[in-house]
């Protein structure tokens, strides 16, 4: 097994990572604390707890149970990206390609919950 950063997940969970950084970077001051910061904090969580995760994949149930904190956290960002959507913060465009591309995170990390076996 490679490192972690070779998984498909972990490079498109970065990716949308440092995209949703870029993007809050045009978001209100008032929002530094707020829906910025959550975005921000929980598109990162998902490729931290990967990384916590693949780490310590010689316990599959530490294994399994970090990437349900992926998915949670996948799931988080999108709540949040829908947030700044309503806002008007994002435009419909940007909210569908970050959306898009959380939607591919969240499958790559379904599907390594679902084949633990080759990931260990």
């Amino acid at each position: 097994m490679g490192k972690v950063q070779d998984l498909l997940a972990y490079q498109k969970g970065f990716d949308l990572a440092m995209r949703i950084f870029r993007t809050i970077q045009g978001f209100p001051k008032s929002e530094q604390f707020g829906l910025s910061a959550q975005v921000r904090d929980s598109s990162r969580s998902v490729v931290v707890n990967l990384t916590e995760a693949y780490r310590r994949r010689r316990s599959q149930k530490y294994f399994e149970a970090k990437l349900n904190d992926c998915e949670t956290e996948i799931g988080e960002t999108q709540a949040w990206l829908a947030f700044a959507l309503a806002c008007e913060y994002i435009e419909q465009e940007t909210f569908d390609e970050l959306n898009e591309l959380a939607e591919e995170v969240a499958r790559l990390l379904r599907y390594m919950a679902n084949n633990p076996g080759k990931f260990m």
